[in-house]
């Protein structure tokens, strides 16, 4: 069942608002955080809206400073045909976990009231949802894809965010959807390309867990923000995302915080997710690169460094900075239709 009230936010002005049903409510809140990827986005979108779902659910797509075509290929193609889909409009780009939080404090305005001169937030326009998605316009959903992780959900009630198994344009697992936290240990073996040398070895691949099974179900420390179902319970004790991450490092950052308030965190590989991978990403690739390294010098800086010795943290701190270094020489010697992030 598909059942919400239309909102729309237009960039720089106040939304107009209709009032909700008495009592609404919904059960998952889907935010698709858009930036220059029109023709993805079109078929996320269709994926989603030909999902089989038993539960009420509603679509936020945020649109992050766009030059392409999107805001308007949303409207055309979407807006009028479905009543649960909200668009929002920020008219800059001020990274992924900004403009998931803007949906956020919509869903849920108890979050914490929004500030800013670049975008505006309405106020409470339902109650809050059970559950949130946070999902990536470059992914395509499989028709079972919502009801399998719902279903999970809520015969897990110590679960506070699930994955999906998350594979590839060219078929190949996307390790990021299901890791471990970086540790320094865990760093030590990934900066060093140990974890690439041996794969299949269970202490030096523990960040991506390439030694398991991709089919298993499994508890792990985190998985991919591309398709990253929480519970809204988990968002209200931990608060949202942490917008000194840019881009990348904001899921895992969320996930830290979700597994220290005691809450566990699942892979579930009963659903296949395809995920064009980096598709909006590699429009700025050398941009990309280094707000890939600096998440990683955020996240390694807030959670393990106060507690480490100061030298080990020099090691570390200096293997991301040269590792980014590599990083955006290696990308520089491609040819520019092959530059990416790695």
């Amino acid at each position: 069942m598909q059942v919400s009230p239309k909102v729309s936010t237009a960039s720089g002005s106040q939304p107009n608002l209709e009032e909700p049903p008495p009592g609404y409510q919904s059960d998952l809140d889907i935010i698709i955080v858009n930036y220059n990827t029109s023709t993805l986005l079109r078929d996320c979108l269709h994926s989603v809206f030909a999902c089989q779902c038993n539960f009420r659910w509603r679509v936020f797509v945020v649109d992050n400073g766009s030059q392409d075509n999107s805001v308007a290929m949303v409207k055309a193609e979407f807006e009028a045909n479905h009543p649960n889909l909200t668009l929002m409009v920020s008219p800059i780009n001020r990274g992924f976990a900004f403009a998931n939080n803007l949906a956020l404090r919509q869903i849920c305005p108890s979050f914490a009231p929004f500030k800013s001169e670049e975008a505006t937030s309405p106020t409470e326009v339902s109650k809050q949802s059970r559950y949130v998605l946070l999902l990536n316009p470059d992914t395509v959903v499989a028709s079972d894809s919502f009801q399998k992780i719902y279903d999970f959900m809520e015969a897990q009630p110590e679960a506070g965010v699930v994955g999906a198994k998350l594979v590839k344009g060219n078929g190949q697992l996307d390790l990021a959807c299901r890791r471990s936290f970086p540790t320094p240990a865990i760093s030590f073996w990934r900066l060093t390309g140990l974890s690439k040398i041996f794969p299949k070895n269970p202490l030096f691949a523990r960040y991506n867990l390439t030694f398991l099974d991709p089919d298993t179900l499994i508890e792990v420390d985190s998985v991919c923000g591309a398709f990253m179902w929480v519970r809204v319970k988990v968002i209200q004790q931990v608060g949202i995302l942490d917008e000194t991450f840019f881009m990348y490092g904001e899921d895992l950052d969320w996930a830290f915080r979700i597994k220290k308030q005691g809450w566990k965190i699942f892979y579930n590989p009963t659903t296949t997710v395809i995920h064009y991978k980096g598709e909006s990403s590699k429009q700025r690739s050398t941009g990309a690169i280094l707000n890939f390294y600096q998440a990683m010098y955020i996240f390694y800086k807030k959670h393990y460094a106060p507690d480490n010795f100061f030298l080990l943290n020099w090691l570390i701190i200096f293997g991301i900075f040269a590792k980014g270094l590599l990083a955006l020489g290696r990308n520089f010697l491609r040819p520019k239709e092959q530059r990416r992030v790695s």
